[in-house]
């Protein structure tokens, strides 16, 4: 199994990744913040394109536990990571911080943004 480690910010702001290749699939597990833990989980499946142009796309199914919020960034995650490796890919997200202001949410979000990014350039090179 080859693991990849990722991370951006600091302090409170950091969020960390870990890329692991299980056989043809991958698991991306994201945490962060002041308590990492599994708030969402969502499977990128990858397809062909529905406008039938011979391009890549993907669908994904997500569970959120009960009032955690990650379940976009997940979703999200899981969609852009199955079209870029062409591969099943699991995305767990979990990041926490106690009192959270709206404008720390666009840091945290920006952080995970530029994380999923680095992934994606990542994988692309390996494969």
């Amino acid at each position: 199994m080859l693991v990849q480690q990722f991370s951006f910010g600091k302090d409170n702001f950091l969020i960390e990744a870990s890329f692991i290749n299980v056989g043809d699939d991958y698991v991306v597990v994201f945490g962060g913040g002041e308590k990492p833990h599994i708030g969402a989980v969502a499977l990128g499946v990858p397809r062909p394109s529905l406008k039938k142009d011979g391009t890549c796309s993907s669908s994904a199914s997500v569970i959120c536990l009960t009032g955690h919020k990650e379940d976009l960034l997940a979703r999200t995650a899981a969609l852009e990571l199955s079209k870029a490796f062409q591969h099943s890919v699991t995305v767990t997200v979990g990041i926490h911080i106690d009192d959270v202001a709206p404008e720390a949410i666009g840091v945290i979000e920006s952080h995970f943004k530029f994380l999923l990014e680095q992934i994606i350039e990542w994988g692309i090179s390996v494969e």
